[in-house]
């Protein structure tokens, strides 16, 4: 995504765009609020209330999110994996029962899990969906980056107004969908050697056009997500941990959450962006990979062994 001029603010951007112009809420708060508590709470949830919790929101996500159970429940373990391989590299603890979201850019893959994190007891996957990350080979298009990145009160959110472009696009949903900002974020051209900044934000896409392409890299770099999962997110406050303590004394960040938000207590503040094909390929791919080879070297074996023709009727007896 290239850097383009800032609109006035209340305009929707074109759809390809992860720059969005930002309404006066989406800019960074002048007001330095505490943030919320780092230390282990003093009444912290017992693994009954998180299991039972866990098992409200896996129904809540099925229920609200179309083929929410995307995720294969063989496939859960590789995504706890890359969710604490991610967090170990940047030596990023979790220190309290929490929801993380986690995307796999992997242009194979194109899928968000929302992982529960348990610092005592086992890692869960709530569920899934499909999204759209950054498109690798198209001018002006950007690749999501990876890491780990903490939704935080130092940059409040926004919500989508369902304007359209000069394409008839509505670039963030229809009117009223969350879109999670990020910030300014380093990330790697797809056109062309290089990297540039990027607005990380994660949203929907217009429901007509754009969203028949989840599934596959189709953005400029931000992170589409389906309608429906951005409704769950927002209902539960899955990122909102600091929001809600912020929204107690703050009348700017309690317009940002839904009015009938259900905030979870298991809510938490890190979307985490992995790529599968980096560290750890999936026992399919890595199947697919070894049978390939085989081929191959078969192949190769029986180029390079030596043509026997077998005589065949009607050829002539060789002369003596």
């Amino acid at each position: 995504m290239r850097l383009g001029t800032v609109f006035a603010a209340g305009l929707v951007l074109a759809a390809s765009s992860c720059v969005p112009a930002m309404p006066p809420e989406a800019t960074t708060h002048p007001l330095k609020a505490p943030a919320a508590a780092a230390a282990p709470c003093p009444a912290c949830p017992t693994e009954g209330e998180i299991a039972a919790e866990a098992y409200r929101l896996r129904r809540a996500l099925r229920a609200a999110v179309p083929q929410g159970r995307l995720l294969a429940r063989d496939r859960d373990r590789l995504w706890i994996e890359l969710a604490k391989k991610a967090l170990a590299l940047r030596s990023i603890a979790i220190g309290r029962p929490q929801l993380l979201v986690v995307v796999n850019r992997n242009p194979a893959v194109q899928r968000l899990a929302v992982v529960l994190a348990d610092p005592r007891g086992p890692w869960r996957v709530i569920g899934g969906s499909k999204v759209s990350t950054g498109e690798a080979h198209r001018y002006g298009y950007f690749i999501t980056p990876t890491g780990v990145f903490r939704h935080t009160g130092e940059i409040r959110d926004y919500r989508a107004l369902g304007t359209k472009n000069a394409h008839g696009i509505r670039g963030l949903g229809v009117k009223g969908m969350r879109v999670w900002d990020f910030g300014w974020q380093k990330a790697r051209r797809g056109w062309e050697p290089g990297s540039g900044e990027i607005r990380l934000l994660m949203h929907a896409t217009d429901p007509i056009y754009l969203a028949p392409l989840l599934g596959r890299p189709a953005s400029k770099g931000c992170i589409r997500i389906p309608a429906a999962m951005n409704r769950f997110l927002d209902h539960y406050g899955v990122l909102d941990r600091e929001y809600d303590e912020l929204a107690r004394y703050d009348e700017g960040y309690r317009e940002v959450l839904s009015p009938d938000a259900q905030p979870t207590f298991l809510a938490g503040d890190k979307l985490i962006v992995v790529d599968s094909r980096l560290r750890l390929a999936p026992p399919l791919a890595r199947r697919r990979c070894r049978r390939r080879a085989a081929i191959a070297r078969r192949s190769a074996a029986l180029r390079s062994a030596p043509t026997i023709r077998f005589p065949r009727r009607g050829d002539r007896a060789p002369v003596r």
